[in-house]
């Protein structure tokens, strides 16, 4: 099997190949095509992990309020709803209700670019799943730790803000970090609106130089690499931010 990476080098317009893989005087190579359909990746990748996050941490948050009256049981049942509605609806479908639905309820938004739909649609279904991990978080802390500061005189939103997210926020980052390589790879459904990314690349790129091998494998590599980046850049968070023998505090009875 002969394998032509020089592909990277060769012009989109025309059959030359640049000396440096990227392209000068206007020309563009598959290589610089691919780089920039890599940007576009990422900032859809990013914009929605900026949208799920904020959302997640809302609604997680609420989910475990006290149901001690009207509004925190109607919070929390709102709450519920949203991950149940976002979680159950796959993403595509998802992205095709933002792109072509939803404009045509709320004309406003027929003025937005469609990489913006994208990234709402993969925020909305992802802040559903970190609001179940936050959820989940604030749960596995010590009970001791929400009364502590009800006795220190804090009211609940305080005691949220000061106490109990700080605490929840780092013992969640591991499934965070899962949530966030997902996106990325969730990302690809961004061609289906024709967002100029890394799968929208590949299938024209492969469909004009018939060398789906060495194009799919460049792509898959990038798809790898953003990953990882990711990965490594949540475990440094997570080592920065450990309380010392919170797990082992926890294990043994919250003491």
């Amino acid at each position: 099997m002969s394998w032509n990476w020089e592909v990277f080098c060769k012009s989109t317009l025309e059959d030359d190949f640049s000396p440096v893989c990227f392209g000068t005087g206007g020309e563009i190579t598959y290589l610089d095509w691919m780089l920039s359909a890599w940007g576009w990746t990422i900032s859809v990748s990013a914009l929605g992990l900026l949208v799920a996050m904020i959302l997640g941490i809302i609604m997680g948050t609420l989910r475990t309020l006290p149901t001690d009256n009207l509004l925190s049981k109607s919070l929390t049942s709102v709450a519920n709803f949203w991950v149940e509605l976002f979680r159950n609806i796959p993403v595509l479908v998802q992205v095709f209700l933002w792109y072509h639905v939803i404009p045509a309820l709320f004309p406003v938004m027929k003025g937005l670019p469609s990489f913006i739909l994208v990234s709402l649609a993969l925020g909305f279904f992802t802040s559903a799943r970190i609001a179940e991990q936050i959820r989940a978080g604030i749960g596995a802390l010590p009970k001791g730790q929400r009364f502590a500061a009800m006795a220190m005189g804090l009211t609940t939103t305080q005691s949220y803000r000061y106490v109990i997210l700080p605490m929840a926020l780092r013992i969640v980052i591991p499934p965070l970090t899962s949530e966030s390589m997902n996106i990325i790879k969730n990302s690809s459904v961004a061609f289906a609106v024709s967002v100029a990314d890394l799968t929208l690349f590949a299938m024209q790129a492969q469909e004009e130089t018939s060398k789906g091998i060495e194009i799919y494998l460049g792509v898959t590599l990038l798809y790898v690499l953003s990953a990882l980046v990711v990965n490594r850049a949540m475990s440094f968070i997570e080592a920065k931010t450990r309380v010392p023998g919170f797990i082992v505090a926890a294990s043994s009875g919250g003491h």
